[in-house]
C-alpha cells in the first residue's frame, strides 16, 4: 500500500471530526465569497445607476450590513473549522506515535543491534512531528485552498462562463509544477532526513559517553565529526532551498500576471462585440475573485516543501512499522520448576559465524550453574538464548521439557529474573525501579526483597528510603546501590530461574559479601545461572561450565576442575595470584 493511502487510512479513523470541519469550512468559504457579489450589486444597482440623481443609502446600508454579517459568520465558522481539523490532526499523530512506540516493544533485540537509539528516537519524535505538520498544516491548507479555489471558479463561471473557463489554466500549471518539484525534492529530502537521524544518533551517543569523551580529551574530535555531518546536512538543505525559492512567490507571481493578461485581453475587446459593455461592478468582482484566487494558490505552493518533508518522514515511519515484530502476549503459565536443558545448540548473530557450537548441558531445579571463560567465549550468548533475546540457529532449549521456541517470549520470561553487570535504572523512585509498576509487587514485597539482599544496610543513608527519587540510569547512586536495587527487582518477582550476568563484578568487597550471604538463602528452590569473572564467587556452584570460543571445554564442580588441572585451574591460579611466571 502506498504511503499516501496509509496516511488516508489514519485520517479515516477520525473522519467525523474531519468531515464536520470540512463542512464548516465549506459554509465559511461560501459566506466569504459572497462578498464580491454583494459589492457588485452595490456598485451596479445603487452607485453606477445613481450618478445622475440622489443616491438612496437605505438599500446600500442593508447590503453593507449583509456584507459585514457574512464576514462575522465566516470568522466564526473558520474558528470552529480550524479547531476541528487541528484536533483531528493531533489525534491522528497521537495514535500513530502510540502504535509506533508499541510496535518497538515487539521488535526483537537483534533489530536494535543494527539501529542506533538516536535513529529510533528520531522516528518516534522528529518524523512523526513532520507527519503532524502534514495533517495540521499541509492537508489543512490544501483543504482550505481547494475549497476556496472551487468556490472562486464557481463564482467566475456564474459571472462569465467563458472567462471562468480561461482561468482554469492555473490547475494544470500547479499540477505539473508539483510533479517536477517532487521528482527532485524526494531524493534530497530522504538524504536530509537520514542526516538528521545520524545527528540525533551521534548526539545521543555523545551524551551517553560524555565521561569517556572528556576523560580521553576527545571533545575536539567529536566536535569535528559532528560539524562534518552537520555540513553535509546543510549542503542538501541549501539544494532544497533553491528549489523552494523558485516554487513560492516567483511561480505565483508569474501565474498571477498571466491571469491578469487574459482578463485584460478578454474584457478589453478580444471576445466582446462592439455593442457589449462590461459593468463596473462586474469588472470589480472579476478582479476581486482573481486576486483572491492567488491567495490559496500561494498557500498550496508554499506547502510543497512541507508536503515532501512529511511524505519522506511517513515513508520512514511506515518502514519501521512494517518491520516484523511479535505480539506482546499476556498468556500466563504456572510457575515452572526450572529444569533447563540445552540440546545441541548452535547460534550465530550473523549468517553462519557461530559464537556457540554444539552446546549441551542440563541445569536441574535448585541447582546453581556457573559459566566462565575469556571474553567472547559465549557466556552471555547462552543467557541471551535462554531469555530468548535471540533464538537458536540449530538445536533447542527446553524448560521442564517444554521447547521455549514454541512459547511466547513474555510467557517464558514471566518466571525469570535477571541481574546485569551494569544495571539499568529508570527515572522514578527506588520502589518503582523494583516493582516496575507491577500491581502484584506491593510496597511490603519491595521492602522484603531489599531486606533479603541486604539492601537495608546499603540504602539506609538515602533520605527517602524506598521513595528516594532515582534519575535516569541511577547516576546519583553508587554502583553497589544500583546493583542491589537491580537484584531486589529480580527477586521481587520470585523467579524460578535467576540469571546473574557478572552481577558482582562492579561491586565493592563489603557489598559483595552482603550479596553472597543473601545468595545462599535465595538460591534455594531456584535454578540459578551465574556468569562471573571472579572465580572466587562461584566456588559453591553445583556445576561450572568452562567455555572457549563457543564450546564447552570443561565442566564439573570447583574441586573437580581444580583437580583436572585444565583451563579453569589455570584461570583460578592466575586470579589467586599463585601461578608461576612464564619465562
Amino acid at each position: 500500500m502506498s504511503t499516501g493511502k496509509r496516511l488516508v487510512q489514519y485520517a479515516l479513523d477520525y473522519k467525523k471530526l474531519l468531515i464536520t470541519g470540512i463542512v464548516l469550512l465549506g459554509f465559511a468559504v461560501a459566506a466569504d465569497l459572497m462578498g464580491p457579489l454583494i459589492a457588485k450589486k452595490i456598485i451596479d444597482d445603487h452607485i453606477a445607476t445613481s450618478l445622475d440623481k440622489t443616491i438612496n443609502f437605505t438599500p446600500i446600508a442593508k447590503l453593507l450590513a449583509v456584507f459585514f454579517s457574512l464576514a462575522v459568520v465566516t470568522a466564526i465558522l473558520r474558528y470552529f473549522q480550524y479547531l476541528l481539523l487541528q484536533q483531528a490532526a493531533n489525534r491522528i499523530i497521537q495514535k500513530m506515535r502510540n502504535e509506533l512506540y508499541g510496535h518497538i516493544q515487539t521488535l526483537p533485540i537483534r533489530y536494535f543491534d543494527d539501529l542506533p537509539a538516536g535513529k529510533v528516537v528520531a522516528r518516534i519524535t522528529n518524523d512523526t512531528e513532520a507527519i503532524r505538520n502534514l495533517y495540521v498544516t499541509v492537508v489543512s491548507q490544501f483543504a482550505i485552498s481547494g475549497m476556496y479555489m472551487l468556490g472562486i471558479f464557481i463564482a467566475l463561471f456564474y459571472l462569465d462562463p467563458k472567462m471562468g473557463a480561461i482561468t482554469l489554466f492555473v490547475l494544470p500549471v500547479l499540477y505539473i509544477w508539483m510533479k517536477l518539484y517532487r521528482r527532485f525534492a524526494a531524493k534530497v529530502n530522504h538524504i536530509i532526513r537520514s542526516k538528521n537521524s545520524e545527528m540525533n544518533a551521534m548526539i545521543n551517543e555523545s551524551i551517553n559517553g560524555m565521561t569517556i569523551i572528556q576523560a580521553f580529551r576527545r571533545e575536539k574530535q567529536m566536535d569535528g565529526e559532528f560539524n562534518e555531518l552537520n555540513d553535509e546536512h546543510y549542503k542538501y538543505q541549501s539544494k532544497l532551498l533553491k528549489v523552494e525559492a523558485a516554487t513560492s512567490h516567483n511561480l505565483v507571481d508569474i501565474i498571477r500576471s498571466l491571469a491578469f493578461v487574459f482578463l485584460i485581453w478578454y474584457f478589453g475587446g478580444a471576445s466582446l462585440s462592439a455593442e457589449s459593455v462590461i459593468s463596473v461592478g462586474m469588472l470589480y468582482a472579476f478582479v476581486d475573485y482573481i486576486t483572491r484566487l492567488f491567495n490559496p494558490i500561494t498557500g498550496v505552493v508554499n506547502q510543497f516543501a512541507r508536503l515532501e518533508h512529511s511524505l519522506v518522514a511517513a515513508e520512514r515511519v511506515f518502514k519501521l512499522l512494517d518491520r516484523q515484530g511479535e505480539p506482546v502476549s499476556d498468556e500466563k503459565i504456572a510457575r515452572y520448576r526450572g529444569n533447563v536443558r540445552f540440546e545441541d545448540v548452535w547460534f550465530a548473530y550473523k549468517d553462519e559465524e557461530y559464537v556457540l557450537k554444539d552446546i549441551s548441558f542440563e541445569a536441574r531445579q535448585g541447582e546453581t550453574v556457573a559459566l566462565v571463560g575469556h571474553t567472547g567465549s559465549g557466556k552471555s550468548s547462552i543467557m541471551n538464548l535462554l531469555f530468548r533475546f535471540y533464538d537458536v540457529s540449530k538445536g533447542k532449549i527446553t524448560i521442564d521439557g517444554m521447547n521455549i521456541g514454541n512459547m511466547s517470549r513474555q510467557t517464558i520470561r514471566d518466571h525469570m529474573g535477571i541481574v546485569l553487570q551494569d544495571p539499568y535504572l529508570f527515572s522514578g523512585t527506588v520502589e518503582s525501579n523494583i516493582s516496575l509498576g507491577d500491581s502484584r509487587i506491593s510496597r511490603e514485597k519491595v521492602q522484603d526483597a531489599l531486606d533479603a539482599v541486604g539492601g537495608d544496610r546499603v540504602l539506609k543513608h538515602l533520605p527517602g528510603g524506598i521513595d528516594e527519587p532515582v534519575v535516569e540510569k541511577g547516576s546519583t547512586l553508587s554502583s553497589g546501590q544500583r546493583q542491589l536495587i537491580s537484584f531486589a527487582r529480580a527477586l521481587a518477582f520470585d523467579p524460578a530461574i535467576l540469571i546473574l550476568d557478572e552481577a558482582t563484578s562492579n561491586i565493592d568487597t563489603e557489598t559483595e559479601e552482603i550479596i553472597q550471604h543473601a545468595m545462599d538463602v535465595l538460591k534455594k528452590g531456584r535454578t540459578t545461572f551465574i556468569i562471573a569473572h571472579r572465580l572466587s564467587t562461584i566456588k559453591n556452584a553445583d556445576r561450572i561450565l568452562v567455555l572457549d570460543r563457543g564450546e564447552i571445554v570443561e565442566q564439573g564442580n570447583h574441586d573437580e576442575l581444580l583437580a583436572l588441572g585444565g583451563q579453569y585451574a589455570q584461570m583460578y591460579k592466575l586470579q589467586a595470584g599463585t601461578s608461576s611466571k612464564v619465562g
